[in-house]
């Protein structure tokens, strides 16, 4: 017995809260990245959503396609994806700043001095967030390029004013707002 595998069309299936599933269309920017490779961010797009949802986990399926091939791309890697809005895919060219782009509101401190407060999961999947401190890219509008310090598909808390920064800390356990 044996697997055959097509390495030109290999594909990313990702299960994306329901409550987001209207947030994504197909041919949408997607930046994935393995969990074998966490630094290296890989370009991608929505080729579809499953048309069925999953009542357990309340979750629809969404498939994607890589926009290049790359050997490092295995059948069955574990891997985590961020879908990029409208303005970030006409932002993006050969030559643009590299990074991620974050709100504003999820940038604390000045100068040099800037982090941003990242969520992350413990051994039984709680939320916990971290400080990180991040170096600050270029802004438009509401938002601002993150140019290290942050990767593709971490979570932020976006919303920081003056009283959740001071009740921060790192190892605080968090709930997620939908």
């Amino acid at each position: 017995i044996c697997t055959i595998v097509d390495m030109d069309s290999l594909e990313v299936e990702v299960d994306v809260n329901e409550a987001y599933i209207n947030r994504v269309r197909p041919g949408q920017g997607v930046t994935a990245s393995l969990n074998a490779y966490p630094d290296l961010d890989i370009p991608a797009a929505v080729i579809a959503t499953i048309p069925a949802a999953d009542r357990n986990k309340a979750t629809v399926r969404v498939r994607g396609g890589f926009k290049s091939r790359d050997p490092r791309i295995l059948p069955d890697m574990g891997v985590r994806v961020a879908f990029l809005g409208e303005e970030l895919e006409a932002a993006e060219t050969p030559a643009a700043e590299p990074g991620v782009w974050v709100p504003r509101s999820a940038v604390a401190g000045s100068g040099t001095d800037r982090h941003v407060w990242v969520v992350l999961d413990d051994a039984e999947g709680a939320p916990f967030v971290e400080r990180r401190n991040v170096v600050v890219g270029t802004a438009e509008g509401s938002r601002v390029r993150i140019t290290a310090g942050l990767r593709s598909a971490e979570r932020v808390v976006v919303s920081l004013n003056a009283g959740l920064e001071e009740a921060l800390r790192d190892g605080l356990r968090v709930g997620l707002a939908d």
